[in-house]
């Protein structure tokens, strides 16, 4: 009976050995893909929280021990981050006032973040500059803006926003801009404006492709979503954004969808958020690993990335807490059988892929003159707005602007 007793104990250390030396292994497999391919996140709301807790005063900040983020240094070296968007965010009751001043400062706090830490930080504004941090071990860092109403209905602004190293557009964030309709449009809390993009809308995918910024589509009605795959000769980001057919929240992606960012050469990259994950205020490291997966099976590993989302939500994962959290998702995508070629891809290789993408198509419409045709007067004339410039016969400009952009959209889709 001893002897029984004693076989099995042992075999009972014997399994447990073996499946903690399992996890080990593809603990050190994780490591070794994210030492070999960089992880690109497309999402990071750190620099609102340094307006929001310290006014951007960065110089009281210290991100060696700040505590009250997800994001410092430490969680950023644990968590193998390679790349970064970080998010240029302000809020929408910003729009007609001062959006565009808090943007250009939002801007300016992710330069002086790597400015202050150039040992950790490396400001990059091309696919080429993410792979030459990824070799300095640095973390590359870019940025987006999150939402239309950061622009003021202004390609000069685009432009400008553009030179200064913006890299993306979320088109909206939770409002309606004078051009695109927001998300929660399709949840029937808002009326829809634009029925997708207005006019002036689609003029500004087409000067986005020729400078070269990629078109965001996290947060926009999936009309809108449709409306840009039809027409952007660039491939297109979800920079933040999860798969409705496993949480139908509409801020998440449709299979249908899903399948024409495929055809698009795009990426989706998955959203953290607990609300986004299950539908509800709790989840774990799985359900976001099961988006992984349902992506992968409507529209294979090479639209998958990763959006995080961190210091922008509320709820987290348990096991996904913070940045540095990052390498367990991709154990446990080991550990459900995914290649090291397709946790590659989602690392961080489609996206480079899709940047790639957006920079020859900038490259090839080098011979494009900017678009300076200004938004109508009668669809931004509010109390804050002057209309400098605006003559009486900007209808008929508005009307030679429309015949400009369908004869453009007429020619793109011979070409193509």
């Amino acid at each position: 009976m001893l002897t029984k007793v004693v076989l099995a104990s042992c075999v009972v250390l014997w399994i447990s050995s073996c499946a903690v030396n399992s996890a080990e292994d593809l603990m050190t497999r994780a490591l070794r893909l994210m030492s070999e391919t960089p992880l690109i996140d497309g999402h990071n709301d750190l620099p609102w929280q340094f307006r929001k807790q310290f006014n951007n005063e960065l110089n009281k900040v210290d991100l060696h021990t700040l505590s009250t983020t997800h994001t410092n240094i430490p969680k950023i070296k644990e968590g193998r981050l390679s790349a970064q968007f970080w998010s240029a965010y302000v809020p929408c009751d910003t729009q007609y006032k001062d959006a565009v001043r808090q943007t250009l400062e939002q801007i300016d706090v992710v330069h002086r973040m790597c400015e202050k830490y150039p040992e950790t930080f490396m400001f990059a504004s091309s696919s080429k500059e993410i792979r030459d941090a990824f070799a300095m071990n640095k973390v590359a860092s870019l940025i987006g803006v999150e939402g239309g109403h950061s622009i003021d209905s202004s390609l000069g602004t685009l432009r400008t926003m553009y030179q200064l190293g913006v890299r993306y557009l979320t088109l909206t964030h939770s409002c309606n801009t004078p051009w695109a309709d927001n998300w929660l449009v399709d949840t029937g809390s808002e009326p829809s404006e634009h029925n997708g993009l207005s006019l002036f809308g689609k003029q500004l995918i087409l000067e986005m492709n020729r400078l070269g910024m990629l078109i965001d589509l996290a947060h926009v009605t999936v009309t809108v979503m449709n409306q840009v795959l039809d027409m952007s000769q660039a491939p297109v980001i979800f920079s933040h954004s999860s798969a409705y057919g496993v949480c139908p929240h509409k801020r998440n992606v449709p299979d249908e969808v899903l399948k024409r960012v495929r055809e698009k050469k795009g990426v989706v990259m998955v959203n953290f958020y607990n609300d986004y994950v299950t539908c509800s205020k709790t989840a774990n490291l799985s359900d976001v690993a099961d988006h992984f997966d349902y992506i992968k099976k409507v529209a294979g590993a090479d639209i998958i990335g990763f959006g995080g989302d961190y210091d922008g939500v509320t709820r987290l994962p348990e096991g996904l807490e913070d940045v540095s959290k990052v390498p367990n998702l991709v154990v446990e995508l080991l550990r459900r059988g995914w290649t090291d070629e397709e946790v590659k891809a989602a690392l961080g290789n489609n996206l480079l892929r899709v940047f790639e993408g957006v920079e020859r198509v900038r490259d090839n419409l080098k011979g494009l003159k900017p678009d300076d045709v200004p938004i109508a007067y009668e669809d931004v004339q509010n109390p804050c707005r002057t209309s400098y410039g605006y003559t009486d016969d900007a209808g008929a400009v508005r009307s030679v602007s429309a015949l400009t952009l369908l004869l453009t959209l007429a020619l793109q889709m011979l070409v193509h």
